[in-house]
């Protein structure tokens, strides 16, 4: 279910049908090499959620264009916002959702570079107590064995960190009008590895050191049916996830159990 979609009396029977559970994709605005949509990341995260919201039901959160993305300032249509005001927003974001109901959420990280952000937003949840609970999905990490290894029967490469063969592929199978693979040619994003002296730490301008041209990976090999393939196992693994958490009980006694103690070694205040 889409929450853009929905009327307001039809949200409300919503909320209480999919069992208080909200998935929002969180991508951004970037290039992605000459040949993929600058909302490469927000329109296949968004359609991965909506999809997997059809095999196990949950109100899916419009497409999300902010966030951890300051790599990629120097080419054209790259969205950002100043730092503390894009951890606000999205802890906003996730205040309001469950403002309107919801007692679970899914953060289904849908770029790279939230990676490192949306951990953080994670771990701000224990500043104090919420109505809902904060759970982050990253499908890499979600696959099965079975799973992983369907992946890599699909390929033909490792399938690229950005822009690669994967994400072509993907982006081919649902929305190929937006892919111009004759901007492809012969090209391929490879690694430039300009830090590598600086193994073993990390400096903000690693990644444009390794791709300057913000492509990574052969795209050449990409194909719709490699992406339709690749998108089923993202949708199930999705699916699974939502299921798990709907089922999850832990996760709020926890949070209970953690302020409690929290308040108790406060003492009383007041007079």
């Amino acid at each position: 279910m889409r929450w853009e979609e929905l009327t307001s009396d039809e949200f409300a029977e919503a909320v209480v049908e999919c069992g208080r559970v909200c998935v929002i994709a969180l991508g951004v605005m970037e290039r992605h090499g000459p040949h993929m949509p600058l909302g490469t990341d927000m329109i296949n995260g968004h359609y991965i959620c909506t999809e997997a919201a059809k095999r196990e039901p949950a109100v899916v959160f419009p497409p999300w264009f902010l966030g951890q993305i300051y790599e990629a300032k120097c080419f054209p249509g790259t969205v950002t916002i100043p730092p503390t005001m894009l951890v606000e927003l999205l802890l906003g974001i996730f205040d309001e959702i469950g403002r309107n109901g919801f007692t679970k959420i899914i953060a289904y990280v849908a770029h790279g570079g939230n990676n490192h952000l949306v951990p953080f937003l994670a771990q701000a949840q224990l500043a104090a107590p919420k109505t809902y609970q904060l759970y982050v999905f990253r499908y890499s990490s979600a696959m099965t064995d079975k799973q992983r290894a369907r992946w890599r029967e699909v390929l033909e490469t490792d399938g690229g960190g950005h822009a690669g063969e994967s994400e072509t592929s993907i982006m081919m199978a649902h929305r190929p009008e937006l892919v111009k693979m004759d901007a492809v040619g012969e090209r391929t994003g490879r690694r430039q590895g300009r830090m590598d002296h600086l193994r073993g730490g990390l400096n903000a301008l690693r990644w444009y050191a390794d791709f300057p041209e913000h492509w990574a990976g052969d795209a050449r090999p990409a194909s719709p049916e490699k992406g339709k393939a690749l998108v089923d196992i993202q949708v199930e693994c999705l699916a699974e996830y939502i299921r798990a958490v709907k089922e999850d009980e832990v996760a709020g006694q926890l949070a209970e159990e953690f302020f409690r103690r929290e308040a108790e070694l406060r003492g009383p205040t007041g007079g």
